[in-house]
C-alpha cells in the first residue's frame, strides 16, 4: 500500500465558491508539460531564443505566461501581441519546436512522482488520459522516452482537435473516446487556459503548480492544488 500523503505536503484548497458539486471521480486525465513531464524551463528558452532570432521583445515582461497551455500557433500572436497569417504563426510555432527540442535533447524528467502515481492508477484499473497541446508526434516522443505512454489507454493532442485551451475540445474529445461522461473526469493541470477548458467541459480539475501559483489555479476554477504527485493517492481525489 502506497505511503499516506504527509500534511505537511498537502496543499489540497478547498472549492471554490460556485465550482459545483461532483459524483466520485472514476477517470485520471492528464495534461502533459508541467504536470507529467517537467519542461517549462525548456519552453521558456525556446521562447526566448525564438523572440531573440526575430529581434524583438514582448510587450508582457511575463510573456512565457501567454503561451502555458496552449498551441504553439495560437500562443504566438499572443506573445507578438500582434495579429499575422496562419502561414506566418505555423512558421514561428515550427521553429519554436526546433529549439525546443534542441534544448530538450539535454534530457527530460517527469514531475516528480508521476511515475508512481501512473502505476497505482494502473494497478487499481483506473482510467488514464493525455489531453495537451503538444504535437501528436512530440507527445508520444517524450512520452514514451520516459516509459510513460504505456499508461495511457488515450491521448489527444493539438492534431485532434480544431481549437486550443481555452476551448473545452480537447478535454471533450477525451471524454468521448474514454467512453465517458465529464463528470466522471478529474483534470491535472497547471495552465489556466487548461483549467478553465476543462471546467467548461464540465470536469473536476486538481492544480499543479509548477508554473502557477494556488491562489491562480483556484481562480481559474481549480478545486484544490498539489505541488507534484509524491506520495498522492487515488482515494484522496476521486472522492470531491
Amino acid at each position: 500500500m502506497a505511503p499516506a500523503l504527509p500534511q505537511a505536503a498537502d496543499n489540497r484548497l478547498p472549492l471554490r465558491a460556485g465550482s459545483g458539486s461532483f459524483a466520485v471521480s472514476s477517470c485520471a486525465i492528464f495534461d502533459m508539460d508541467g504536470v507529467l513531464i517537467d519542461s517549462g524551463a525548456h519552453h521558456r528558452h525556446a521562447w526566448r531564443a525564438l523572440l531573440a532570432e526575430l529581434g524583438t521583445e514582448p510587450p508582457d515582461p511575463e510573456h512565457w505566461r501567454l503561451t502555458i497551455g496552449r498551441p504553439s500557433e495560437e500562443a504566438i500572436p499572443l506573445l507578438l501581441g500582434r495579429r499575422m497569417s496562419g502561414a506566418e504563426a505555423r512558421r514561428l510555432a515550427r521553429r519554436k519546436r526546433d529549439l525546443y527540442q534542441q534544448r530538450a535533447q539535454g534530457g527530460i524528467e517527469p514531475v516528480p512522482g508521476v511515475p508512481e502515481f501512473l502505476a497505482s492508477l494502473a494497478r487499481a484499473g483506473v482510467p488514464r488520459a493525455v489531453g495537451t497541446s503538444a504535437s501528436r508526434w512530440d507527445a508520444e516522443r517524450l512520452l514514451d522516452d520516459l516509459g510513460l505512454l504505456r499508461y495511457f489507454d488515450v491521448v489527444v493532442t493539438s492534431d485532434d482537435v480544431m481549437l486550443g485551451k481555452p476551448d473545452p475540445e480537447v478535454w471533450t474529445q477525451v471524454a468521448r473516446r474514454l467512453r465517458v461522461g465529464a463528470a466522471a473526469c478529474v483534470v491535472f493541470e497547471d495552465a489556466l487556459v487548461g483549467v478553465q477548458a476543462a471546467r467548461t467541459a464540465g470536469m473536476r480539475v486538481i492544480g499543479v503548480t509548477t508554473a502557477h501559483t494556488d491562489a491562480e489555479l483556484v481562480e481559474a476554477g481549480a478545486e484544490r492544488t498539489i505541488p507534484d504527485f509524491q506520495g498522492l493517492e487515488w482515494t484522496r481525489i476521486a472522492h470531491p
